[in-house]
């Protein structure tokens, strides 16, 4: 029997596939648990329109982190914060400094999409990447600078 899936299963395939399965795992597990639904030309179909509204929102959203990365790739921020001996900074610039930072300049973004493997410690200028989309990346400079 043939079955449209409606969620990823391990070994079996991911949402939207047509696979073909034992007639017995599809009417006792598949179909009455609500993964997967019968392959009729209606079913698929409706798959098929799915899947091109969901292609459509992925490529409008992906335009959409494009124009995003390429304002955020002229931006340039800049963070006062106190400073110890030696240019260490008491405490650090966390993610959420950077982000606030950047609403300041009119940029607004989330700050889990911001990639910063650890806490800034210290004085100077560091390159920072952004996660728009999956295949979207923007990098911009952060400028940590001592307050007097």
């Amino acid at each position: 029997m043939q079955v449209i899936l409606r969620e990823d299963i391990d070994k079996l395939g991911k949402i939207g596939d047509l696979v073909k399965v034992a007639d017995g795992y599809a009417r006792n597990f598949l179909v009455p648990g609500k993964k997967a639904i019968e392959a009729t030309p209606k079913n698929l179909n409706a798959m098929n329109h799915a899947k091109k509204m969901v292609s459509d929102r992925l490529r409008k959203l992906k335009k959409e982190a494009a124009a995003d990365a390429d304002r955020i790739k002229s931006l340039s921020v800049t963070i006062k914060a106190k400073v110890g001996e030696e240019g260490k900074l008491f405490g650090s610039v966390t993610s959420m400094d950077i982000v606030e930072a950047m609403k300041a300049q009119g940029v607004v973004i989330d700050k889990r999409k911001l990639v910063l493997d650890e806490p800034i410690k210290r004085l100077g200028d560091f390159m920072i990447t952004v996660k728009l989309h999956s295949d979207v990346t923007a990098d911009f400079k952060v400028s940590v600078i001592g307050e007097e």
